[in-house]
C-alpha cells in the first residue's frame, strides 16, 4: 500500500475545515430559526438559504478544505470538474430535502427520522462522490467496515442537525449546536477518509482533471461569498423574537382600534333618537 497523508499542511487544514463547518452550520441554524418564524413563500426561501449554508459551506466546503491537506506519495491528485460540482449540488439538495421534510412534516418524529436518514445518506454519498472525483495514477479501494461507520455517523449527525433546526432558537444555543455539528461533520469526513486504501501504479501515467489550487479554491471562494451574503441577509432581517414582538404590537393596536370603533358606535346617536 502507498503512503497516504491526510495532514500535509499540519493542523491548518483540519482546523480550517472545522471552522468552515461550524460557520456554515451556525448560519444554517440561524436561517432555519428565521424560517420557523416566517410563513408562506418567505419560509421556503429561508429554508433554501439554510440548505445552501449547511450543505454548501458546512459540509461541501469543509470537505474540500480538508482535502487540501490530502496527499498520496508517488502520484498527482487532480479533480474531475463535473463530478466535484455535482457533489456540491448533492449536499445542498439532500440537506434541503431534510429541512423541508422536518419543517413541513406533520408527524414530527417520523419526519425527523426520515429527514435524518435521507440527509445522512445524501451527505455520505456526497463525500464518496467527492472522493471518486479525485483522479490519481493509482488503484483506490475502501474498507467496508469503516465506510459503514462513516455512513452511520453521517445519518446520526444529520438527524441531530435537523433536530437542532427545530429546537434551537437562541443565539447562544445556536452557537453551541453549530460547534457540535462541526465536530460531527468533520468526524464523518475523516472516518470516511481513513477507509481509503491506495495502491499507486508502478508506472504512473497521465492524470487528467483540474488542479486543486486552480479549481477548488475559486469554487470554494464563490460558495463562501454566497454564505457571507446570506449572513448579511440574516443580520439585516428581524429576529424571531423581534417578529413575535411586532406581531404582538400589531395585535394590541388592532384591539385598541376595535375598542375605539365600538366606543364611537355607542356614542353616536341612532337614526331614531330625539333631537
Amino acid at each position: 500500500m502507498s503512503a497516504v497523508n491526510h495532514f500535509t499542511q499540519g493542523p491548518l487544514t483540519p482546523i480550517l475545515a472545522y471552522v468552515m463547518s461550524a460557520i456554515g452550520s451556525m448560519l444554517g441554524l440561524r436561517l432555519t430559526a428565521q424560517a420557523n418564524a416566517s410563513t408562506g413563500s418567505s419560509r421556503a426561501r429561508w429554508l433554501v438559504a439554510a440548505a445552501i449554508s449547511i450543505g454548501g459551506t458546512g459540509i461541501w466546503v469543509m470537505h474540500f478544505v480538508a482535502m487540501m491537506g490530502f496527499d498520496v506519495e508517488g502520484t498527482q491528485i487532480r479533480y474531475d470538474v463535473p463530478l466535484t460540482v455535482a457533489s456540491a449540488l448533492v449536499a445542498i439538495v439532500v440537506v434541503g430535502a431534510g429541512l423541508f421534510l422536518v419543517s413541513y412534516g406533520r408527524a414530527r418524529v417520523l419526519s425527523l427520522l426520515g429527514g435524518g436518514l435521507l440527509a445522512g445518506l445524501g451527505v455520505a454519498g456526497m463525500h464518496y462522490m467527492g472522493m471518486y472525483a479525485m483522479n490519481m495514477s493509482a488503484h483506490v479501494s475502501y474498507d467496508p467496515l469503516i465506510v459503514g461507520a462513516s455512513v452511520a455517523i453521517a445519518v446520526v449527525a444529520a438527524t441531530v442537525a435537523l433536530w437542532f433546526t427545530v429546537q434551537v432558537k437562541r443565539p447562544l444555543a445556536i452557537t453551541g449546536a453549530a460547534l457540535i455539528m462541526g465536530v460531527a461533520v468533520c468526524g464523518m469526513h475523516y472516518t470516511g477518509m481513513f477507509a481509503m486504501m491506495v495502491q499507486v501504479h508502478p508506472e504512473p501515467g497521465h492524470v487528467g482533471g483540474a488542479d486543486a489550487l486552480s479549481f477548488l479554491v475559486p469554487l470554494m471562494t464563490v460558495v463562501s461569498l454566497i454564505t457571507l451574503t446570506m449572513l448579511l441577509m440574516v443580520i439585516l432581517s428581524p429576529s424571531e423574537q423581534e417578529l413575535q414582538e411586532d406581531a404582538e404590537l400589531m395585535a394590541r393596536l388592532e384591539m385598541r382600534r376595535q375598542a375605539a370603533a365600538r366606543a364611537q358606535t355607542l356614542r353616536s346617536p341612532g337614526p331614531y333618537s330625539r333631537t
